[in-house]
């Protein structure tokens, strides 16, 4: 298996004086009321232990306080750590110098972030290239670089407006296109289409999308939407009172929540429309293909569009295919079972 592109492991972080001599309680299992009643120290990370692997967007979502936007600024080291490892391309963050940090900085990890920080005296063509700008480059190849990442994600023809002129998407672009103008194995994206409109943000995620299947970055995104993480992440990180609460692949949380917690946040999802007939197929045994099915379908079609294609009926079966292959097939009577939401009995069991 190779190695992940970043790693966190055991990190936790205390906001107060006294942060080291009050982490064995954290350690000892109290948790973030009782060490701010008791010891006045905030809690910001709880052990956290997390793989984000290369070319994969990781989302790390969760409701007001419950560490991600702490978490993402570890990687960076904008916050420093109580304890714990911060692994980036197999180098260990902790143990960089300060022109190491910086070099980090510059030359592996750019950040978008959700108020935009651009510089309101310049330009769009040299807020973009400013990445460039510090590592001390020619101005002849940060306008050069800048240029194409504008034009990518649709600014071309704005390279001399400043920011006051531009509309609050547009800004965000101009953003995106200074992360890339970095050329950074590694994206942060803190709440980045927060700010936006609903119709202004939708268009940013598709544009994220598409640079992603271009670009295979390796980004870390952090949300408060549910709805957006679910169509973003490859890799999805709930958080809760600075803990993971439950991380994995986002089709088989929504399917599996494994936790109350999690059950909450799931049950108001447009599961048609967020599932994937892969995350409920059934696979193909020994080959074996049966003769009455309806036709083929992709894996990666949402169970919305085979309900529409079935016109309700449960009785159809297909072919799942993936790459031209056949994979497995889908039985529309499955299809509905996975609409209803798992919920926690009182023993622990889930059931429907």
């Amino acid at each position: 298996m190779t190695e992940p592109m970043v790693s966190l492991r055991g990190l936790y972080k205390i906001f107060g004086a006294r942060d080291k001599d009050v982490l064995h309680h954290v350690e000892n299992g109290m948790g973030k009321e009782e060490l701010l009643a008791q010891h006045k120290h905030v809690l910001g990370l709880n052990n956290i232990n997390v793989d984000m692997q290369a070319g994969e967007i990781t989302v790390v979502m969760g409701l007001s306080g419950s560490g991600k936007s702490t978490l993402i600024r570890h990687l960076n080291r904008l916050i420093e750590p109580t304890a714990g490892e911060i692994i980036v391309q197999g180098e260990d963050v902790m143990k960089l110098s300060e022109d190491g940090l910086r070099t980090a900085r510059q030359e592996k990890m750019s950040m978008v972030f959700q108020k935009f920080a651009l510089l309101p005296h310049k330009t769009v063509l040299k807020n973009a290239g400013m990445p460039l700008s510090v590592r001390g480059h020619t101005e002849d190849a940060c306008d050069k670089e800048a240029t194409k990442w504008l034009e990518r994600v649709g600014l071309k023809g704005f390279e001399n407006h400043y920011p006051a002129q531009l509309s609050g998407g547009m800004q965000q672009r101009v953003g995106i296109a200074r992360a890339l103008t970095a050329n950074t194995d590694i994206m942060l994206m803190d709440e980045a289409f927060s700010a936006l409109d609903p119709l202004i943000r939708t268009d940013m995620q598709d544009l994220l999308l598409e640079l992603q299947k271009e670009l295979h970055k390796t980004i870390v995104f952090i949300t408060h939407d549910l709805d957006e993480a679910l169509k973003l992440a490859d890799h999805l990180v709930i958080l809760k009172d600075g803990y993971v609460v439950q991380q994995g692949e986002p089709q088989h949380i929504l399917l599996a929540p494994n936790d109350p917690y999690i059950e909450d946040f799931v049950s108001d999802i447009n599961r048609a429309r967020v599932l994937r007939v892969r995350s409920i197929m059934k696979p193909l045994v020994g080959g074996e293909v049966p003769e009455n099915a309806h036709g083929d379908v992709d894996a990666n079609d949402t169970l919305e569009s085979m309900i529409a294609r079935s016109g309700g009926d449960t009785s159809h079966a297909y072919l799942v295919k993936e790459d031209g292959e056949t994979v497995g097939t889908l039985d529309m009577t499955e299809l509905v079972r996975a609409l209803v939401p798992r919920v926690a009995s009182h023993d622990g069991e889930r059931q429907y």
